[in-house]
């Protein structure tokens, strides 16, 4: 397909973007910079392979189901910030009740296992995006692609280091929002000249279709690294910096799902891919497919170098530092790839969100014991609630196709 006009406006659009969130006023703004890091990060989760899943999970419903993710999501990070306010202060004193350090403890080892798993499907999908682009995909050489990934973070954070890969954050960050203000706009385009019409054809929500839905909490989670940006905010930013990281990529989740699912029309029947998506751009604009394999490499390799940081430093945190974060990052890096060479990438995504719904249930143990110690009714019964529907994600979730 030649390149029209189109094609120019959508890559103005992605360079704008770039240059916009690169300048000095931006980077500087540290609301912003408080913002973009659980934004980045949930954002990283799954907006490659969303639309593609729920289009083959509920067809043109997939908006509703895409907001609803959102609203759970949201609510459990009502939880994180009720625990900023009200449970970090008992563990900066270093003393009170002893229930709390202890689930504090367990949640931690149980996101060090979380971490452990998004960091295989980050890295394994950008494996399927870079064979994608070469039109050749095999799932061997993206195994070996993403192993050979993996092992080269594991080896650079064990004997050198990780801080100079962390750099590559700010701007992959921006690359990754420039793309996607480039595909929103070509796709507002698109439905724009094609007409917007949504059959909305009832879907049947079968036992199934629910325990695959919860699956993907994995797609929403992110906005939790702002409780662990207490060195750098205080309180009341990340509180604030995290509801609107998780108000913008809400926004953007649902907005871009309503927006593809036009396309839909051309997903294959009875089948899902994840870079199913790159197929649906090609009807959109030529220039996408090219963008969105960018997108893809520079910001799963920099929010798995991420996710291994983190996963590295609570590591060493959890074992006392007789682990260093060091050989954190080594020991992350193998279990991620032993798990690459187990499971395909849409069971990854469930083992990651059963190990986040995990962490979140114990997150939100600690919120509901507090709430119910501050006399916080209505905290109390939507933790309550919270709680029982994230033990439903771990114990029932199951992966696409599953």
């Amino acid at each position: 397909m030649p390149w029209t006009p189109l094609d120019g406006l959508l890559l103005a659009s992605a360079v704008v973007t770039v240059a916009l969130l690169l300048q000095p006023r931006w980077r500087r703004a540290a609301r912003w910079q408080a913002t973009v890091t659980p934004l980045a990060s949930i954002i990283g989760s799954g907006f490659l392979i969303i639309a593609p899943v729920l289009g083959f999970l509920v067809g043109d419903w997939a908006f509703a189901a895409m907001f609803a993710l959102s609203a759970v999501a949201y609510l459990i990070g009502e939880v994180i910030r009720y625990n900023i306010r009200h449970q970090e202060p008992i563990l900066q004193r270093g003393h009170g009740p002893r229930w709390v350090f202890t689930l504090e403890h367990a949640s931690d080892l149980a996101l060090v296992l979380a971490y452990m798993t998004s960091v295989a499907f980050y890295l394994r999908l950008l494996a399927s995006f870079v064979f994608q682009g070469l039109h050749m995909r095999h799932p061997l050489a993206e195994n070996l692609l993403t192993t050979a990934l993996l092992l080269f973070i594991g080896g650079v954070g064990k004997w050198r280091g990780l801080d100079r890969l962390e750099m590559l954050e700010e701007y992959s960050v921006s690359v990754k929002l420039g793309v996607i203000a480039a595909l929103l706009v070509g796709l507002l385009v698109h439905d724009a000249r094609a007409g917007l019409d949504l059959a909305l054809t009832p879907r049947q929500m079968d036992w199934t279709t629910i325990r695959t839905l919860a699956g993907l909490i994995l797609v929403v989670q992110g906005f939790e690294t702002s409780k662990y940006l207490g060195e750098k905010y205080d309180a009341a930013m990340r509180i604030r910096s995290m509801r609107d990281a998780q108000l913008i990529s809400g926004g953007i989740y649902v907005g871009f799902v309503l927006l593809v699912t036009p396309l839909f029309v051309h997903l294959p029947a009875g089948h899902v891919d994840e870079t199913d998506i790159i197929a649906l751009t090609r009807y959109v604009a030529p220039v996408l497919p090219p963008l969105l394999i960018l997108g893809a490499v520079m910001s799963q390799f920099s929010a798995g170098v991420a996710d291994t940081v983190g996963a590295g430093e609570l590591l060493a945190e959890a074992t006392r530092r007789r682990v260093t974060s060091r050989t954190g990052f080594l020991v992350v890096t193998l279990a991620s790839t032993a798990l690459v060479w187990s499971a395909n990438v849409f069971q990854i995504v469930t083992y990651a969100s059963r190990a986040f719904a995990l962490y979140y249930l114990l997150q939100t143990l600690i919120a509901l014991g507090l709430a119910h110690r501050n006399g916080h009714s209505r905290a109390r019964l939507l933790f309550l609630v919270l709680s029982l529907a994230l033990a439903f994600v771990v114990l029932f979730a199951i992966p696409v196709g599953g």
